[in-house]
Parts: structure tokens; C-alpha cells; sequence
């Protein structure tokens, strides 16, 4: 069972955590670095996964890989083996972008993960806990099938977790993170070849039906609030201006606040892509390219903890709800077990996120300072949620409420 202690006790503690984290500092900044230069896209991160893997197994954990039918996911835990205690999940990411490499400053997120977990691995079997650090695939969408927590969920792999916790650079630290759910179409429009200036009545223009479809999604928009996204890509068009195209294929994200929102705009933006093709003639064929991403289910008392333990840490806290509409599969894990999904200052200027600016800020001096706040910031909380069944029942009752 859990350990009950008083805060003054549980000071010791942090402090302990506190200067583990510190000694690690080397190692994990090489960590880092290691998986920045060498970048992989989701699904292929066979190195950035084994470098992860090899340092939680020298951090004393048992190590599985290539879990949840992925051969780039990891499973890392330590701590008290009984069962009765919390489980805290501490969740990596190492993928990069195609072309940019890591602009999203995942290589932070992934070795922050795995410094967490090993500066709480020590102290959770003595309060009974257990310490779980998942190496988590293809949260970026730039691949086929993108979204291995949402490949994590359905395998049951958060079913014994309590908490679920992980950091993101950003140009600002934000605790209070919500996330757009997201649906990822492709829209594949067939017509008929043709000589574009001999014969082309004898044509099927499948581009122009894609055409249609983003002017149909650029009319739809006024209808649909600020609060949705829809945006979009031509990634085949034809072979040669002289035919008449007879194969067009665009990828767009659908994005909104919920998932029942979602679900109608989905239905709103196929339909203007059916409506195209019934316009031009042309055949339209839509499927999903990536794993539905759900919304994050924010946590209150989770917020509460982080901010409190980022403000011991000496961290300015930017107050509010993080502005913006992006979309990650932690809203997946949110939905099935408590989580939260932070972002820890990595500049000390505006940057944004997918851009070489970022990339650059991602292996900086600051933002080596933001991977070591995280990691402290993530073992402290999960600390603090093992010494408290109180607090814990807290943000269980939260995650229920939602």
C-alpha cells in the first residue's frame, strides 16, 4: 500500500529527486541530443526507442520492446511489484517531421520521459508505487497509421494506470493544456485520362474535383465557428499539364473542440468532397490515414499539482488554458485513465512549434534548462500523488467527473 508521510518528510524527498535529476544532466542532454541528430519519422524510431530503452534498463528497470504490435514502443517499470499501490505513467516521444526534423522538440519530450522515471524509480517501491515510462511512436501525423497511444489504448496497455503524465516544449510554460480532437481524411478522386487541349470534353478532371472540394471546405468554414479547423494538402495532381488528370488525392485534418463536434464536421466535409465528385463526374474514394486523435479531458487537480511543484522549482507559469489548436493522441490516454499533457518553456522567445526556429531551440542551452524542469517537474508530481492517496482519490474523482 501506499506510504503516508508528512510534507516535511516528503520535502526530503523531492530534494532527493531534485539532485538525481541533476546528476543525470550529461547523460540526459546526450540522450537528447543523440535522438535530435539523428531524427526519425513515427514508426522508424528504432534508434531514438533503443537509446531510451538501454538508459532506463542501466536505470535499474525492466525494459519490453516492440509492445502493442509496434516495433518502436517500449514499456519500462519499476517500483513495487504488488499491484496495490498507483501506477504512474510517464510518457516518451521521439518521432520527428519529415523535412524539419525535430521542430515539435520531441527528442526533449522523450528524454525528459526517461529521466523522470529514473529519478523516481528509487523512491516509488518505498511508497508502495510503481513507475511505468512508455516510449510512445508516431504521435506526429506526417505518417501512415500516426498515433501510437491511441495503438496503446486499444491493446489495453493504460488499463493498471492511475496517472498518466507527460511534458511538451513550448515557448511558454502552460499546465493547463487542453487538445482538439482530430480525424485524418484522404479523399482519392478518380475520372478519365484525356488530351487536355485536343480532346479534353472527352475527360474526367479528377483535379478539379479536389479543387472543388478545398473551395466547398473554404465556403463551409464561415458556417463552422471558431473553434474548428479544417486544412488541407494536394499530395497527387496529375502527371502532365497536357492530360487531363485523371487521379487526385488530398489529405486534410479535421479538427474540433470535442469529439461529437468532430464527428459532425467530418460528415460536413465529406459530403463536400462527394458533392464535388458528383459535380466533375468523377468517382471519390474517402478513407482515414491516421488514428482518430480525441480531445484532452483536462484534470484540475492534476493542473493544481503541476503548477505548484513548477513554482517550488522557480518556474515562471504562464496562467490560463495554453491558446491554440493542435491535437495529440494523449488525448486518447486522457480519456481512459487521468492525464496531463503540460509545456515547459524552451526559449526565451516567441518560437513556434514546426518551424527550423524551434528545431533550433530544441538542443539549446535553454532548452537543455526546460528538459531538466520537465523531468523534475513530472517525478515530483508523480512523488507527490504516491504519497497521498487523498490526492490521488482527487484526481480520480476529477477524471470521473469530466
Amino acid at each position: 500500500m501506499a506510504k503516508i508521510i508528512a510534507r516535511s518528510e516528503l520535502k526530503e524527498f523531492k530534494d532527493e529527486i531534485i539532485r538525481r535529476v541533476d546528476r543525470m544532466g550529461r547523460s540526459l542532454r546526450s540522450l537528447s541530443e543523440r535522438i535530435f541528430h539523428r531524427p526519425e519519422l513515427g514508426y522508424q524510431e528504432e534508434r531514438a526507442s533503443a537509446w531510451v530503452g538501454e538508459f532506463l534498463r542501466e536505470a535499474g528497470f525492466r525494459v519490453e520492446m516492440g509492445i502493442a504490435g509496434m516495433k518502436t514502443a517500449l514499456r519500462a517499470t519499476a517500483g513495487a511489484n504488488s499491484g496495490k499501490g498507483p501506477t504512474v505513467a510517464i510518457l516518451a516521444e521521439y518521432d520527428a517531421l519529415p523535412g524539419l526534423g525535430h521542430a515539435c522538440g520531441h527528442n526533449i519530450v522523450g528524454a525528459a520521459a526517461a529521466g523522470a522515471g529514473a529519478a523516481l524509480a528509487p523512491l516509488a517501491k518505498a511508497f508502495g508505487g510503481r513507475v511505468m515510462v512508455l516510449g510512445c511512436p508516431a504521435e506526429e501525423g506526417a505518417v501512415e497509421g500516426a498515433g501510437g497511444k491511441a495503438v496503446m489504448v486499444k491493446h489495453g496497455v493504460f488499463r493498471d494506470v492511475d496517472v498518466a503524465m507527460m511534458i511538451h516544449p513550448a515557448a511558454h510554460t502552460i499546465v493547463e493544456s487542453g487538445s482538439m480532437a482530430r480525424e485524418a481524411l484522404e479523399f482519392r478522386f478518380t475520372g478519365k485520362a484525356s488530351h487536355a487541349a485536343a480532346a479534353p470534353h472527352e475527360g474526367i478532371n479528377a483535379l478539379d474535383a479536389l479543387i472543388q472540394t478545398f473551395n466547398s471546405i473554404n465556403a463551409l468554414r464561415q458556417q463552422l465557428g471558431d473553434e474548428v479547423r479544417v486544412h488541407g494538402i494536394i499530395t497527387q495532381g496529375g502527371e502532365a499539364p497536357n492530360i487531363v488528370p485523371e487521379r487526385a488525392v488530398g489529405r486534410f485534418y479535421v479538427r474540433a473542440r470535442t469529439k461529437a463536434r468532430l464527428n459532425q464536421v467530418v460528415n460536413q466535409v465529406k459530403d463536400c468532397a462527394r458533392g464535388a465528385a458528383l459535380a466533375i463526374g468523377a468517382k471519390v474514394e474517402v478513407k482515414r490515414f491516421a488514428h482518430t486523435y480525441e480531445n484532452i479531458k483536462v484534470n484540475p487537480t492534476l493542473v493544481r499539482v503541476f503548477e505548484r511543484t513548477l513554482a517550488e522549482l522557480g518556474e515562471r507559469v504562464t496562467s490560463g488554458r495554453k491558446k491554440g489548436y493542435g491535437s495529440t493522441d494523449m488525448g486518447n490516454v486522457s480519456q481512459v485513465a487521468p492525464a496531463i499533457h503540460p509545456y515547459i518553456a524552451i526559449s526565451n522567445r516567441k518560437v513556434v512549434g514546426h518551424t527550423r526556429e524551434f528545431a533550433e531551440a530544441a538542443v539549446s542551452d535553454r532548452g537543455y534548462r526546460g528538459l531538466l524542469v520537465g523531468a523534475k517537474a513530472m517525478a515530483l508530481a508523480a512523488l507527490e500523488l504516491m504519497a497521498s492517496p487523498s490526492l490521488l482519490q482527487q484526481v480520480k474523482d476529477d477524471f470521473q467527473a469530466y
